[in-house]
């Protein structure tokens, strides 16, 4: 067998020492590859913050500091005037967990070759973390459902009623109501990562607040009667404002005015009296017809009071007495003035 040359002996001496020096290589590759799993890899940041080179733990907290200290300040929420605070905390679960696992990421699912060349380069990619938060969204509605309860009030309608025997005038206001659908949308906004992260001086949010109307207010409440015994007066309102007033004859002490709340349920124009078959009308005829000795006058308005009327009278002296059968008399022509006025279910207000 013939022995090696000198110069093959001289290549496998060169080829034995790079194999030397390549497994020496690797070796360290492996040993700083493993060695540095724990740190995060350069060029990773969060909300502009650098992570490279940070343990877990470190990493961790410029986090916890950067994004979720940031999105879990208190809002202040200002509505009609007033202020609640929003603790985010209730809302608002920060995921520092998922955020400190992609900070890992660059290097935990690169190649180890690559891995070796990230070592020995420095040139790892820049990489910025993305704040990784969820939203309650029924949580939110519910706080948003309790700050509405504060707020809402109902609306008031005008009205004129009967209170144990006195007119109660009661004059409309608005009402308001939270918006409750624009709330939600602008404290999402507020709660949005990149506003928390980029206003962290300001705080705070206006929240819509809507008017709501009253159904009834002193220009749509329309007519009104209200009949004073003790003044033998009938007085028109329209609305919550006195239109006219006259003067009128109340029923005798045989024979009262009803006093109560009632409405006119009929409207008569040159009525035609019935007898009633009352003792007082046992001499009269059974009914007259419209003319001068007609006891109706030339205008009847019936209320829903069996028997009771607003009507004319040719007896004048009989106006300011109390001189009728339970009905309110009017003079002739103010009853005429009167019966255009008001329609079909006018409320009568008769009180002492």
């Amino acid at each position: 067998m013939k022995a090696p040359s000198v110069a093959s002996r001289l290549l496998i001496v060169v080829v034995a020492t790079l194999l030397l020096a390549l497994s020496g290589s690797l070796a360290w590759a492996a040993v700083n590859d493993f060695q540095t799993r724990g740190v995060v890899p350069p060029g990773v940041t969060v909300a502009g913050r650098p992570l490279g080179g940070l343990t877990s733990a470190g990493a961790r907290a410029v986090i916890e500091e950067a994004v979720a200290a940031p999105l879990l300040r208190p809002i202040a929420v200002q509505a009609a005037g007033r202020e609640f605070s929003l603790d985010p905390k209730t809302i608002v679960t920060v995921d520092v967990d998922g955020m400190l696992s992609a900070a890992y990421a660059p290097r935990r699912t690169a190649p180890f070759v690559l891995r070796v060349h990230y070592d020995l380069t420095g040139a790892v990619p820049a990489t910025e973390v993305a704040p990784a938060f969820t939203l309650d969204q029924k949580a939110l509605a519910t706080w948003v459902s309790a700050v509405a309860s504060q707020i809402d009030s109902a609306p008031v309608s005008a009205d004129m009623k009967l209170v144990d025997g006195a007119v109660v005038v009661t004059r409309s206001a608005a009402g308001r109501r939270l918006d409750a659908s624009g709330t939600i949308a602008a404290l999402t906004s507020a709660l949005d990562a990149e506003k928390a992260l980029s206003d962290e001086a300001s705080r705070s949010v206006s929240i819509p607040v809507l008017p709501v109307a009253p159904k009834v207010t002193e220009k749509s409440f329309g007519k009104a009667l209200v009949v004073d015994l003790s003044q033998r007066s009938i007085s028109l309102f329209n609305g919550l404002k006195l239109e006219k007033a006259y003067p009128c004859a109340i029923g005798t002490p045989g024979h009262p005015t009803p006093k109560g709340a009632f409405k006119i349920v009929g409207k008569r124009y040159l009525p035609t009296w019935r007898n009633p078959g009352s003792a007082w009308a046992k001499s009269m005829p059974a009914y007259i017809g419209p003319g001068p000795g007609n006891p109706l006058g030339t205008r009847a308005l019936n209320l829903d009071a069996s028997g009771i009327r607003i009507h004319g009278t040719s007896s004048n002296a009989s106006i300011g007495t109390a001189a009728s059968h339970g009905c309110m008399r009017m003079h002739m022509w103010d009853v005429e003035d009167l019966y255009p006025r008001v329609p079909l279910g006018t409320p009568v207000f008769v009180v002492l």
